[in-house]
């Protein structure tokens, strides 16, 4: 009689085993230790999740996880501060309240999900990254900080951002990591449209025109351009070292001259 070859079949229960092992030991024991008829409310929440739309998700997630996780970010309050110091320092007027830190940890959420290129669907993922990680929550004062620098920098005009670049120690990185992309954006929304793209800080109209975008559009192009670990990365170096991005309002924003003579 021969032999059947291959791999086994898993039977259901090495099959729990398996997924519950992903779990961390607290939330494993917990799962592992529902009568029946708890067990059945977490099936039912887990075909509901699976079954829903991204959307749908979302707003749960959203709801469900919200008011816990603003408190465990508020626990620490040493970087709340600081960043709240650095917001002030750039002339931000954010404010880190309850409400504020609700619609920037959903925002987090879904930066985190377009990250991967359109899979909304890891919505959920990101969520529980920042649920069950203590080092995913302390960055959420990050990504504020260097999301509202990105904001800022997106308003400014091309004249502007030759000014903050200058100031830098490194002017070749930061031009590269956010000047170019965010002019990139400009040009392809049309935001600014240069009459000689040959020129990169050429002395035209469309240099010193500031750029004028909504509340709305101006998030939904931050989120296209950047992703979460270029903003996290930018606020995160600004909380350890606060001359990583030097800054001088005045300058960057006095009133422009005109025009400079054209360059040919």
């Amino acid at each position: 009689m021969s032999k059947q070859t291959g791999n086994p079949v898993p039977n259901a229960a090495s099959s729990a085993e398996s997924i519950l092992s992903m779990l961390p030991p607290e939330a494993q024991q917990w799962a592992e230790s529902l009568p029946w008829n708890q067990r059945r409310f977490v099936l039912s929440l887990c075909h509901l999740m699976c079954a829903a739309t991204p959307e749908m998700r979302a707003g749960f997630l959203d709801d469900y996880t919200a008011d816990g996780l603003i408190s465990k970010v508020l626990e620490d309050r040493d970087t709340k501060q600081k960043v709240s110091h650095y917001l002030e320092e750039f002339n931000v007027k954010t404010e880190l309240d309850p409400i504020a830190l609700r619609l920037y940890i959903r925002q987090f959420y879904i930066h985190s999900a377009q990250d991967v290129r359109g899979q909304p669907d890891l919505y959920l993922e990101s969520a529980l990254r920042l649920v069950m990680n203590t080092a995913e929550r302390n960055n959420v004062f990050s990504y504020i900080l260097g999301f509202e620098l990105i904001k800022m920098m997106f308003r400014m005009s091309w004249f502007q951002h030759e000014k903050l670049y200058r100031l830098q120690r490194n002017q070749d990185e930061f031009i590269n990591t956010y000047i170019r992309p965010i002019q990139h954006t400009h040009k392809i929304n049309r935001i600014i449209v240069p009459k000689d793209e040959r020129l990169f800080f050429a002395r035209r109209d469309y240099f010193v025109q500031k750029p004028a975008i909504s509340e709305r559009k101006l998030i939904e192009l931050a989120i296209a351009t950047f992703t979460t670990e270029t903003t996290t990365n930018l606020g995160f170096s600004i909380i350890r070292h606060s001359q990583s991005l030097i800054f001088d309002y005045d300058y960057i924003f006095e009133a422009e001259q005109e025009v400079l003579s054209y360059i040919e």
